[in-house]
């Protein structure tokens, strides 16, 4: 199979697949080559096994990999990127700050970093991402750019909303120390992350970013009431899927015991065709 297909079978029924599907083919495979892109240097930074330095010479691959395909000697690693990147004009430096995103990880296990520091993060690791997909929905640079930087924000803190006990595991904590204080939990206690998954504070550091998740939210609501040219109907599912989940976490609360919201299969079709966006 080819790497496409290979990634779309794995992501089959998640809300990615779903906002996916709604692009034409050859859009489509493009983001599915970006997607294997990122789940692969994601991998690195998340796998236990390895030593911190043999993860930092892997991204230092991925580094020179990436170099070797915008210099036209694409190794096999990125042969599944030469099409987009010839016919969308994929940026390498948005490539390569996903990988400085994952290089965060790998020097340090981030634990309540300043919010500064989160920011710089979710640019990394999400509206990097972002501003290459943009691209493959045709949209102009401006307006790109701009639905990039905010949507990529919106939707990396709903997903360290929904990650906590997972990252938590890792001995990671991305709530910010803002959040923690403002929620009264010591930044202190975040050398435990585990410890403060149990915190009777957690709840309300958790909102702290959930409001800011809404006003990025809403900011890609203004960009997208303006009706930019491209493919939109992708990231308009993206808004209306994870703005959902955010909702739904809200209204069950960050208190243990906590579940992993998801919204099922038939339920993310249900989003989409209520939208109006599968035809």
């Amino acid at each position: 199979m080819t790497v496409a297909t290979t990634t779309e079978a794995k992501v089959s029924g998640s809300s990615f697949y779903t906002a996916m599907r709604v692009l034409p083919p050859r859009e489509r495979t493009a983001m599915f080559a970006i997607y294997d892109f990122c789940r692969k240097v994601d991998d690195i930074a998340d796998d236990p096994g390895p030593t911190r330095e043999e993860r930092r010479v892997a991204l230092d691959r991925w580094r020179a990999d990436l170099d070797a395909l915008y210099a036209g000697d694409a190794p096999e690693s990125c042969r599944g990127l030469i099409g987009p990147v010839r016919d969308y004009g994929l940026e390498r430096a948005d490539f390569l700050a996903v990988v400085d995103g994952m290089q965060m990880d790998v020097d340090t296990d981030i634990r309540a970093p300043d919010f500064a520091i989160l920011d710089l993060y979710c640019d990394r690791v999400a509206s990097a991402v972002g501003r290459l997909s943009v691209k493959v929905f045709g949209m102009d640079e401006g307006p790109g750019k701009e639905l990039a930087h905010h949507l990529g924000r919106a939707l990396q803190f709903t997903n360290i909303l929904r990650d906590l006990d997972e990252d938590a595991g890792m001995g990671r904590l991305y709530l910010p120390a803002e959040a923690l204080a403002a929620a009264g939990i010591p930044v202190a206690e975040a050398s435990d992350p585990k410890a403060v998954m149990t915190h009777p504070g957690l709840d309300g550091a958790c909102r702290w970013l959930a409001a800011k998740a809404h006003e990025q939210y809403a900011l890609t609501d203004r960009i997208m009431a303006r009706r930019p040219r491209g493919r939109m109907r992708t990231p308009a599912l993206m808004i209306a899927v994870y703005g959902r989940i955010l909702k739904a976490m809200e209204a069950e609360g960050w208190n243990a015991p906590r579940r992993r919201v998801s919204l099922g299969k038939a339920h993310l079709l249900w989003v989409a065709l209520t939208a109006g966006l599968l035809g």
